[in-house]
């Protein structure tokens, strides 16, 4: 069973940064998909980025392309999304997430929080 940890959210203005973790436990495979979603206040959770876990393949979502980078530690079993360049509709709470290749969702983290002032 797998479990996902996140943290790293909090407070910034914009223009500024911060750096989220994703901490997993339990068995993740080779060619399972780690993704960040984000859902702000009276929101659809929407896609931010994706890494497979053999890290050499990722996705992002246009609104974050350019100023978000997602990476993974293996051997930490974590997967990061340094966020540059914040803007005030970044504010949301952030998940991540375990695809397995047939498409679902195996696994959710309890999410973090990340408020960006103007």
């Amino acid at each position: 069973q797998v479990q996902l940890v996140e943290s790293g959210g909090g407070l910034v203005q914009a223009g500024g940064s911060l750096k989220l973790s994703c901490a997993a436990s339990g068995r993740i495979l080779s060619w399972d998909t780690i993704a960040w979603f984000r859902q702000a206040p009276g929101k659809e959770r929407q896609f931010v980025a994706s890494i497979n876990w053999s890290l050499s393949s990722t996705g992002y979502a246009v609104s974050v392309k350019g100023r978000f980078t997602i990476s993974g530690d293996n051997a930490q079993n974590t997967v990061y999304l340094q966020m540059n360049s914040l803007k005030p509709e970044d504010t949301a709470v952030y998940y991540c997430a375990v695809r397995r290749p047939d498409g679902q969702y195996i696994a959710w983290g309890q999410g973090t929080q990340v408020t960006v002032s103007s």
